[in-house]
């Protein structure tokens, strides 16, 4: 997942529509209570998300599961690398079950760190946890995010006891680029693997979702040729945002992308079949992902 903030140095370089707004919001301090009481984990701030203040004065946030370190070391990632060794908080799903429901959400989005020391992944931890939500909050949707869960065919299998409505997995940028900015562990047509799988094995009505970070000095050709990749793999819906490099030991900005040609990439994006796609430099994979998903069961006849 991309993340947001760049070294203090290159602050005064930021282009003029890259301004991450502060927190403001009757429901933004709720939010960060209830996180805060409950100790759970967000991607919003361990991936210094530039959407936070908008997203928590609206009343959500993107939570993460199985903890707020990861496995691996993507080039252009902020959250903190570290080993479990298959330690996993058996409390986690009622407690973000609890959060929903206090709530009162009608869309959630989780995502999870990746867990390589998981024989698999963490899938049966997201199921439990899905199940809990639809348990405790039956009229809620639910996002999840995924890693690859060490990308095995079948890998995805736990999830279907508990499916949510849209899976999402982060194809994160193009194949010239994906050996250079994420770890050796993940791959390009593993990604693609990934959603695929998710599209033959999943139910009928699962929207499966991905998300490409622009910036890192991919090609128009490459990036048109992922979104040619994504939709041959069945995904229905995409948001491309601006990579921002979080500390200087990352990957760096290659360039930014001004909206207009965001624009323009969404306008080709929609071309080849994607039911929605959100495209902007502070776009995110979970950015208005409510609105997404609708568009999706709209062009299904939902």
């Amino acid at each position: 997942m991309a993340t947001s903030t760049v070294p203090a140095g290159e602050l005064s370089r930021l282009p003029e529509w890259i301004r991450v707004r502060p927190p403001r919001g009757a429901l933004y301090p709720e939010v960060r209570g209830l996180l805060e009481e409950l100790g759970l984990g967000t991607v919003c701030r361990a991936a210094r998300c530039p959407n936070l203040s908008e997203c928590w004065s609206e009343g959500s946030a993107t939570l993460m599961l199985l903890g707020t370190e990861c496995t691996r070391r993507c080039g252009f990632c902020a959250v903190p690398t570290h080993w479990p060794r298959g330690r996993v908080d058996a409390t986690e799903p009622a407690r973000v079950a609890e959060a929903v429901r206090r709530w009162g959400l009608q869309y959630v989005v989780l995502t999870q760190v990746c867990r390589d020391d998981l024989p698999d992944g963490g899938a049966r931890h997201l199921a439990e946890t899905v199940g809990r939500i639809r348990a405790e909050s039956p009229g809620t949707h639910v996002e999840l995010l995924i890693g690859d869960l060490g990308g095995s065919s079948g890998a995805l299998e736990p999830l279907w006891s508990h499916p949510p409505d849209v899976l999402a997995h982060n194809l994160e940028t193009t194949r010239e680029l994906s050996g250079k900015v994420r770890d050796p562990r993940a791959g390009y047509d593993r990604s693609l693997a990934v959603l695929a799988s998710a599209r033959r094995q999943g139910p009928e009505d699962l929207v499966t979702k991905s998300s490409i970070m622009l910036g890192l000095g991919e090609t128009d050709t490459g990036l048109r040729a992922a979104f040619g990749d994504l939709r041959q793999a069945g995904v229905d819906l995409l948001t491309l945002g601006q990579y921002l490099r979080p500390g200087a030991e990352h990957v760096p900005v290659a360039r930014y992308v001004p909206p207009e040609e965001f624009a323009g990439w969404k306008a080709q994006a929609i071309g080849l079949g994607f039911a929605g796609v959100e495209a902007g430099p502070l776009v995110r994979s979970s950015y208005h992902a409510k609105e997404l998903y609708r568009r999706a069961y709209a062009a299904r006849g939902g």
